[in-house]
């Protein structure tokens, strides 16, 4: 992940899952009540209360009930949480208005007229608000005026039958003017309402809807030219996924996703009588971009689906290789199972062995002729590692004499969101170039290993910790293979990468192997509200350590004589594509930087002109 991505990624805290709509209108109805004693002068103070309730809180409880059907019927989507959120922050924003313009109006010399001009201002930018909202988060077309306009059109319908405008008008008899004006039974503030204000209404909601869809058509402009769909269309699904837990986004992702041809390499472990006792799968792709959309649960899909343990580490691949969609993960399984039925496993294995280049260290073991590669930057700080850096060192290793190669990005050392970078390794960085020499070195020294038997134990605990503490549902899973008297321990956190030194603690707390390594399997199912959630940042590290070392003895104890094998097969799939997500999150977070820059004086404009309206009016 690169510095602008955690920037996009960080934007997920100020999302917030919506109350249930009867909290938020019973909410709205106390502040209609509270609103209503401070605005009304009434002989009894139920009475206020209730004016409050019936002028303010009639208007958002209708608003709360009816913009959700009106919307869907529309072609939206917003649920009625949402809608009785919008309603609830459009009656505060009513109320806001409305008592400072009755604080300026005791304080200066002007009058009643003052506060009936902000109450007309105030419900203008009311329909505005919901337009915005309707079109932004629902993409309806311009039907979305209908849902838009209920809470300022049933406040206007109230004033209009309680303020007695009916009497200026010469229209209707005695029956529809008894049913359209019933101003003996309104509060005296609100006798001064007249026609004019009903047009002025309507004047300053037309010059603030404007003001609202033009912002909106600017801001939308840089998406559309450089990715061909809405910035909408990707906050829609953004705000569904992690405030209601829908999957809105795949729809998105699918519109900007590009076919890609992926390795998915499996190395199974099998007992004597042919049952499977373990099964490594590495397809080259990314489990993101967060939550369980797309790719970001990926391990555990992967896991559901061996017969044995399974380990599902971390490819070489980034952000650009992420999933579109949940429905491509079957196919990353199905490819799996296909390599899992043309592998002809082997009784004989290598010692594990370690090769160093630079920053770059791999911690290989052959099998019968594949070869199982970790690698890692550990102590030093690494990220993912590229899709084509991880083709060219495997490439490598086979031109060292390995037919098959299995190369894990061990993931387990990063320092956050620190640093320009991340410790991105990419194609052509030094670093790229340590892998690539690790991998043939690695390769070489398994060529050149002699060869054993196998025995393998597998341990599992899915532990007490919770994706918001950094651990994903596989928890820790350990395997140990013993050849020729060596023994090689693999030990698997299901998470996304470990804070700096936790790697290096696990190791120690580890006896009775020769060589070890700790891979995450970089879920980003802990990844739903915090764009950094690594292993060790919320949780107690020795607890986890004196885990992993308990793990390691249950599977030195669990040791049996397998075979193993390793086969490739290719997935096509559809991921985000290159440079996708890079473009994605560099136009996100240039509307957020510049958006609230244009929203402020586009807002200053619309109070000008309307202050110019009632001024000329």
């Amino acid at each position: 992940m690169s510095a602008t991505q955690g920037e996009l990624a960080d934007l997920s805290k100020f999302i917030f899952r919506a109350p249930n709509w009867y909290a938020s209108a019973a909410f709205a109805l106390l502040i209609a009540a509270v609103a209503g004693v401070a605005a009304f002068e009434e002989a009894y103070f139920l009475e206020d209360a209730w004016q409050g309730v019936f002028y303010i809180g009639v208007p958002t409880l209708t608003a709360t009930l009816l913009t959700t059907p009106l919307d869907r019927w529309a072609g939206g989507q917003l649920t009625y949480n949402r809608s009785a959120l919008l309603a609830l922050t459009c009656e505060v924003v009513v109320v806001v208005v409305m008592v400072v313009a009755g604080g300026v109006a005791l304080l200066t010399a002007y009058g009643q007229e003052f506060v009936v001009n902000a109450l007309i201002a105030a419900l203008g930018l009311v329909f505005a608000i919901r337009l915005v909202v309707v079109l932004a988060v629902s993409r309806n077309s311009w039907l979305g005026i209908v849902p838009a306009s209920i809470q300022t059109v049933s406040a206007a319908a109230l004033l209009f039958v309680y303020s007695g405008t009916m009497r200026y008008l010469e229209i209707g008899g005695p029956v529809l003017r008894s049913f359209l004006s019933r101003p003996e039974v309104a509060p005296e503030r609100l006798l001064v309402i007249s026609p004019e204000d009903f047009v002025m209404l309507a004047l300053v909601s037309a010059l603030y809807a404007g003001a609202a869809v033009g912002t909106l058509w600017v801001i939308d402009r840089p998406w559309k030219r450089a990715l061909g769909v809405s910035v909408f269309d990707f906050l829609q699904g953004f705000i569904g996924h992690i405030a209601e837990g829908t999957d809105e986004l795949e729809s998105f992702f699918e519109q900007i996703g590009e076919e890609a041809v992926v390795p998915v390499t499996v190395l199974a472990f099998e007992r004597a009588d042919g049952t499977e006792k373990a099964r490594f799968v590495l397809p080259m792709i990314h489990p993101g971009p967060m939550g369980e959309i797309g790719g970001g649960n990926l391990p555990k899909r992967i896991a559901e689906s061996a017969e044995g343990l399974a380990f599902p580490p971390h490819a070489t691949a980034g952000h650009d290789f992420n999933l579109v969609t949940t429905r491509e993960v079957e196919t990353i399984v199905d490819a799996a199972a296909d390599a899992r039925e043309r592998i002809e496993p082997t009784e004989t294995a290598t010692a594990g062995v370690r090769a160093d280049a630079g920053d770059a260290s791999i911690l290989a073991q052959g099998f019968g002729t594949g070869a199982f590669m970790t690698a890692t930057f550990a102590p030093g700080f690494a990220d993912d590692v590229e899709y084509g850096v991880g083709l060219a060192a495997a490439s490598e290793a086979r031109g060292a004499g390995v037919d098959e190669v299995m190369l894990a990005d061990a993931h387990n050392s990063n320092n956050g969101l620190n640093g320009p970078d991340l410790g991105h390794v990419h194609p052509g960085s030094k670093r790229s170039f340590d892998v690539i020499a690790a991998a043939r070195a690695a390769a070489e020294a398994v060529a050149d290993g002699e060869e054993g038997t196998i025995e393998l134990g597998t341990a599992w605990d899915p532990t007490p910790w919770t994706p918001s503490e950094g651990i994903g549902p596989l928890g820790v899973r350990v395997a140990v293979a013993t050849v020729a008297g060596h023994t090689t321990a693999y030990v698997l956190v299901d998470g996304n990468n470990m804070d700096p030194g936790v790697r290096g603690r696990l190791r120690e707390a580890v006896d009775g192997v020769d060589a070890i390594e700790v891979m995450t399997t970089d879920t980003h199912v802990v990844n739903t509200l915090e764009s950094v959630n690594q292993v060790g940042g919320a949780l107690d590290v020795d607890r986890l350590a004196a885990l992993v070392g308990d793990l390691v003895e249950d599977a030195l104890a669990d040791r049996e004589p397998v075979s193993a094998g390793m086969a490739t097969e290719r997935a096509r799939v559809t991921v985000f594509g290159n440079d996708r997500t890079e473009t994605l999150a560099s136009h996100a977070n240039t509307v957020v930087a510049m958006g609230g820059a244009l929203v402020g004086a586009v807002v200053v404009a619309a109070v000008a002109l309307s202050l110019l309206l009632f001024l000329v009016t």
